[in-house]
């Protein structure tokens, strides 16, 4: 499924930094939330695999919570990314 959002590593994100001292260069940091929704099992799951490749710690996710009319349990995970 990676495959579906990057098609060849010349669209990875470059580590590569520079700064300039226009205030229009200064990186501007937004809010994305992420959801997880599943059985409890399957959300804990997650969580802890994204914990374990250091994308967020488990306490950063909210509680996990009903979802809906489903049956489904959901949490959500807001994180800061640079716009």
């Amino acid at each position: 499924m990676q495959e579906n959002f990057l098609s060849n590593d010349s669209e990875l994100p470059s580590n590569d930094v520079s700064f300039q001292a226009s205030s229009d260069s200064v990186p501007r940091k937004e809010i994305v939330k992420i959801m997880v929704i599943g059985s409890r099992k399957g959300i804990t799951s997650v969580i802890k695999m994204l914990h374990t490749l250091m994308f967020a710690e488990a306490g950063e996710w909210s509680p996990i919570m009903p979802h809906g009319e489903s049956g489904e349990m959901m949490s959500v995970l807001r994180k800061k990314v640079l716009g």
